[in-house]
């Protein structure tokens, strides 16, 4: 890890479907980071379909519905990505 990156945790389906648990990207914008799993994911079955549907966490702020191209990641920071969960 460098500690200039940002740290992208994947949970449950998005985990399975990335096929690891955390990975380490440079700083940019969440556009940048969202096209930057996708390549690296490219190979993997529903990596895109799973990350499309899944509510993403720029530390313990929530994303919503916000442009990710307005959304600066700075070194340091985390991005999580969370699949729906059924249950009750």
């Amino acid at each position: 890890m460098n500690e200039n990156d940002v740290t992208v945790h994947y949970w449950a389906a998005a985990r399975s479907a990335a096929g690891t648990a955390e990975e380490h990207v440079p700083p940019g914008s969440l556009a940048d980071l969202l096209a930057e799993i996708s390549l690296r994911h490219r190979d993997r079955d529903r990596f895109d379909d799973v990350i499309a549907t899944c509510s993403i966490l720029v530390g313990d702020t929530p994303v919503g519905a916000r442009e990710p191209a307005s959304i600066s990641l700075h070194a340091g920071d985390t991005v999580e990505f969370l699949p729906p969960f059924a249950g009750g």
